[in-house]
């Protein structure tokens, strides 16, 4: 079966330094991808060339088996990407419906995509598709700036998958919120991984080692290690760059 994403050798440097350095790997349908390793390690800006936010000058990416490198975001979108990012990437001055409704707006045909909001058909359904399995109903009618951290995060990727993407991309959902959000937030990504593809870059290390079927580890801008997250664990090389030598 077709990797529902490949990257091949992807690379990108800045003044001289290889922020990523060929970088390959595969993310299987259905399953949940994620990148770890130090801050530093490139794991944001490989995202970001796999999104298009930055052309790679190495390397090809390839979503659901069709070459795609260095297509801009509005046109990986369009292919099937979706995308969280680290700084929650939310309208606050907007509630929580128009939020929804605006990132729902491209599954309206193109003569009605520029409608007022509220008055596409495709949109309202997947808003309410939304509501339900993110359970927002209670919090629709509030400003997206008024919701807490962990709320925002959630709706942030209910915002993401408002396209239906078939690959998702989560850069550190977890970030800042309580250990109660965390957790609520990781049985969230396992239930999604249901329905789409994830790629996650993640620092809770017992989250990623907990929902994970695979794991490619970065440092340096290049790819140290890959595996099942028992294979990770045991990896001294792993242990060395990313654990300080410490038994995980």
């Amino acid at each position: 079966m077709t990797p529902a994403l490949q990257v091949e050798g992807l690379g990108v440097a800045f003044g001289g330094i290889r922020a990523v350095d060929g970088v390959s790997f595969m993310a299987q349908r259905q399953a949940i991808t994620t990148v770890i390793g130090p801050n530093g390690a490139g794991k944001s800006t490989l995202f970001n060339l796999i999104s298009g936010q930055i052309p790679p000058h190495t390397g090809r990416v390839a979503l659901d088996g069709v070459d795609r490198t260095g297509a801009p975001p509005h046109l990986m979108q369009r292919a099937g990407l979706g995308r969280s990012f680290q700084i929650t990437n939310l309208f606050f001055e907007l509630t929580v419906f128009e939020n929804l409704q605006l990132a729902a707006q491209r599954l309206e045909p193109p003569r009605q995509m520029l409608r007022r909001i509220g008055h596409g058909e495709a949109s309202l359904q997947r808003v309410g598709e939304l509501v339900e399995r993110f359970s927002l109903a209670a919090k629709l009618g509030e400003l997206a700036g008024a919701l807490s951290h962990g709320e925002q995060r959630r709706l942030e990727i209910a915002v993401a998958l408002a396209a239906k993407p078939s690959v998702l991309l989560l850069d550190e959902p977890t970030q800042g919120m309580s250990h109660g959000d965390t957790a609520d937030t990781a049985r969230l990504i396992r239930d999604l991984s249901r329905d789409v593809t994830i790629l996650l870059i993640e620092h809770d290390i017992g989250l990623v080692m907990d929902i994970s079927d695979h794991i490619v580890v970065m440092h340096q801008g290049r790819m140290l290690a890959e595996g099942a997250p028992p294979e990770v664990r045991a990896n001294p090389a792993v242990k060395a760059a990313y654990f300080g030598d410490a038994s995980c």
